[in-house]
């Protein structure tokens, strides 16, 4: 399965702190009927993420009945990405 869509990056402070983008809902409903296939341990999906010319594998987390894609700090370097910018992302679900 391949996903494409842009969101804004946002920052979670937690213990752990990340950078995050929101998959949309259309996205969502797709991942979701996916995730019994590929999902492990707290509802994790793996993929293979792409922003612009920079690929890295992740994997969603469940987030409020949705999902978010962390951004690495070396992809955000890579794209020049700061808190707050919309970047376009490319998902492929790994199988």
């Amino acid at each position: 399965m391949d996903l494409e869509f842009s969101g804004e990056v946002w920052h979670w402070r937690g213990p752990s702190p990340f950078h995050f983008v929101t998959v949309p809902e259309d996205e969502c409903a797709a991942l979701r009927s996916a995730a019994a296939l590929v999902t492990y341990g707290w509802g994790m999906i793996p993929v293979t993420a792409r922003i612009g010319a920079t690929t890295w594998t992740t994997s969603l987390f469940p987030k409020d009945g949705g999902y978010v894609v962390p951004l690495k700090d070396r992809v955000r370097k890579a794209e020049d990405i700061d808190l707050g910018d919309t970047v376009t992302l490319r998902l492929t679900v790994a199988a």
